[in-house]
């Protein structure tokens, strides 16, 4: 049988961390890992050759950052350059990615999606938030309002704290992020 002894409640965690953000970050993991299962219905119908998780991950930054440079991309997947320079070559193989010469730097190339590169990453989205609509609308309206200002709130501090992000601020502003 299984224990019946009380396990001990760990108090919220207070101060500059803000309350409860043990347990939203407890919760967080959770979701994360029932979103993985949603996105993997997703990149499963996606096509017949689908992306491994770490090229999919390129292809996201690439996304929202069309034209940065391996070492760039390397900070933002927190990847050695190699690794980076790999999944780039598969890529590039699969039509998704290519790599033009950069007009700033002789030295350096700069990323870019494909056409098919953003039409798969289109098509993807489109599957995943399909899914996750269906999950959604199962939810009472406040909820739903709760969970659109939490997320909306989350993603706002997560690009943040992204290099990539931070690099483009900088490129914008002249200013650090």
């Amino acid at each position: 049988m299984g224990d019946s002894r009380p396990r001990p409640v760990q108090p919220p965690q207070r101060g500059p961390s803000g309350r409860g953000s043990r347990e939203a970050a407890e919760v967080t993991a959770e979701v994360i890992e029932l979103l993985e299962v949603l996105w993997e219905k997703g990149r499963d119908a996606a096509s017949t050759s689908p992306v491994s998780a770490s090229q999919l991950r390129v292809l996201y930054c690439l996304d929202r950052e069309d034209g940065m440079n391996l070492r760039t991309l390397g900070e933002s997947l927190g990847s050695a350059p190699s690794s980076v320079s790999r999944l780039c070559d598969r890529l590039q193989a699969l039509g998704f990615l290519e790599r033009r010469p950069s007009s700033v730097s002789r030295r350096e190339l700069e990323l870019h999606l494909t056409r098919q590169g953003k039409d798969y990453l289109r098509g993807l989205r489109l599957r995943r938030e399909e899914s996750l609509t269906a999950t959604i609308a199962a939810m009472p309206p406040k909820a739903r309002t709760a969970l659109l200002e939490g997320l909306t709130g989350f993603r706002d501090v997560a690009e943040e704290l992204i290099p990539q992000r931070r690099l483009t601020v900088q490129k914008q502003t002249g200013k650090p992020a």
